[in-house]
């Protein structure tokens, strides 16, 4: 079987690079400018994507994802929030946190309390949008150097085992997770104290009115984690009255000022704060030459 490719011109393969470099090297400056003397540096990077629904996160998650020192998984927790669906989000963010910290460990024994089936590949969230999982050594239909279709990576890789998950894991210098389910910065301070981890931080946000038209247009998908955000124990709510979006724009003020005003010290250069918009504006700039100035704008 010949296996499909995407093609992609070399203006967006160029871009694709200088925003991925630009976030590594910036992640690297910051993880070298802090190494509490008493604790050993990590030997590996790790930098929570930490958003909300309709965001952009999937596009910056990415960007991550198409670099190959990065391990990436997006939204592992989907799998605690549908296990534990009669609970809050509140109630759900000491597990959610544990299954992360236990990803950036590359242990991924803690889906076993999730998955407890024999498992494949494909029986992971949203597995297949992973580069690293859709390449040597999870799949050995292609290398870390190819950008490979979604399709051609469900087709021909989603019945290897699921460990191979953890084994791709370990051999990554960058492990990124993309998650949409922590309302609350506090609730990562052992993670950001864990010496094993060094966690970075990358928040995004989204002018709400983006998000909104975008959300309207997903209503069925989100309904269930609706029901989690607004405490429904477990019935399934089409937010008509914008109530969820309420708690997630207070979250995200939330979050920032947590890391802004007064925050701890083992915060420092642990935390930047990303529009959507910017990134959206980098790509016009960049992303479509031969264009005048007006249309930069």
């Amino acid at each position: 079987m010949r296996m499909a490719r995407i093609r992609i011109s070399s203006t967006i393969m160029t871009l694709l690079i200088m925003v991925q470099t630009g976030f590594l090297l910036f992640m690297y400056a910051r993880y070298n400018s802090f190494t509490p003397p008493s604790e050993e540096k990590s030997s590996q990077v790790h930098i929570l994507i930490l958003s909300s629904w309709r965001s952009g996160s999937s596009f910056v998650g990415q960007l991550f994802s198409q670099h190959p020192s990065v391990f990436y998984l997006m939204e592992p927790a989907w799998h605690v929030w549908v296990t534990m669906y009669q609970n809050s989000a509140k109630v759900l963010h000491m597990a959610v946190r544990d299954l992360v910290r236990s990803v950036f460990l590359c242990d991924m024994s803690v889906f076993d309390a999730y998955m407890p089936w024999k498992r494949n590949l494909s029986d992971l969230f949203q597995w297949a949008v992973s580069r690293a999982l859709c390449s040597a050594p999870a799949c050995d239909s292609f290398q870390r150097t190819e950008i490979t279709s979604e399709m051609a990576c469900k087709t021909l890789c989603g019945r290897y085992p699921f460990s191979k998950v953890e084994e791709a894991c370990k051999t990554y210098s960058h492990v990124v997770i993309k998650e949409v389910r922590f309302f609350d910065l506090k609730v990562l301070y052992p993670l950001l104290t864990d010496p094993s981890l060094n966690l970075k931080i990358i928040h995004l946000v989204r002018d709400p009115r983006a998000v909104v038209k975008s959300r309207e247009q997903s209503v069925k998908a989100l309904a269930r984690d609706n029901g989690i955000v607004l405490s429904t124990n477990g019935t399934k709510l089409e937010d008509s009255k914008y109530k969820v979006m309420q708690e997630i724009c207070r979250s995200h003020v939330q979050i920032y000022e947590t890391a802004t005003l007064k925050p701890p010290s083992f915060l420092k250069d642990r935390y930047l704060l990303i529009r959507f918009e910017d990134l959206e504006l980098l790509w016009l700039k960049v992303g479509r030459p031969g264009r005048g100035k007006a249309d930069e704008v």
